[in-house]
């Protein structure tokens, strides 16, 4: 699963990086703790609007189908298997024609007993766009024209975890390269084809952080940072890294 990641571009970065042709109305804060059911930033195809183009929106983490009787299911709902996508109720429809992506640093996984987290993040450094899918829910309680009558929340769809990552964790988000944002966000393809299309991979490295990363409420740069005696660069999750790992069973 992905359950915590960061989120420390600021509008700016994200609308250059993201290609969007106009600045969010709001402006979150960078955080470097992002859990379920935070605010964040996704990244969508307003093709048919008055201003075509990628929009920088800001959806609460943890979907919400459409036909919900209320939001409580939203902090069960923060992942969604690319295996069963397609045909889950909760996701069907948003994996036809709501597809996002969701602006990430790098994302937190842990391994082990006790559980070390890791920082996995691009080997060249570059922005990660997760594939996820958004929905918009009306809360029958907040009377309309007030915004808050509609809420948009998103999800973040994972995948087997591929080559050394998967020594920390069996599952990993899916990773749209650059090449392929276009493609994913086009609700004008089906989810199926949306997801054939997704074919550059996407070049991991990670190291392990301190466990004050636990801890929802810390946030802040210094969660980054490796732990003391860890090179930086993206070969130190072969040369140093490769101890903390529980080797697989034989």
């Amino acid at each position: 699963m992905c359950g915590r990641y960061v989120a420390a571009l600021d509008p700016a970065a994200l609308v250059a990086e993201f290609e969007v042709v106009s600045p969010p109305v709001e402006s979150l804060l960078v955080d470097y703790n992002v859990a379920p059911t935070k605010r964040v930033y996704v990244v969508v195809d307003r093709q048919d609007s008055d201003i075509p183009g990628n929009a920088l929106e800001v959806a609460r983490w943890g979907l919400v189908p459409s036909w919900a009787k209320d939001k409580s299911m939203a902090s069960r709902m923060i992942n969604a298997r690319v295996e069963t996508v397609a045909d889950k109720p909760s996701f069907r429809s948003a994996f036809g024609k709501r597809r996002c992506l969701i602006p990430a640093n790098g994302y937190y996984e842990w391994s082990g007993s006790p559980k070390q987290p890791f920082y996995i993040h691009a080997a060249d450094g570059a922005p990660l766009a997760m594939a996820g899918l958004y929905e918009w829910w009306r809360d029958p309680s907040v009377s309309e024209p007030d915004p808050a009558s509609w809420l948009m929340t998103c999800t973040i769809i994972t995948t087997a975890a591929k080559g050394e990552i998967s020594r920390i964790h069996d599952r990993m988000p899916v990773l749209i390269s650059r090449a392929d944002r276009s493609g994913w966000l086009d609700h004008a393809i089906g989810g199926e084809l949306a997801l054939a299309g997704v074919k550059t991979p996407v070049s991991l490295a990670a190291y392990p952080v301190s466990t004050a990363v636990n801890k929802v409420s810390n946030n802040g740069p210094a969660l980054i940072l490796a732990l003391p005696g860890i090179p930086a660069g993206p070969s130190e999750f072969q040369e140093v890294c490769s101890s903390l790992i529980p080797k697989p069973h034989q």
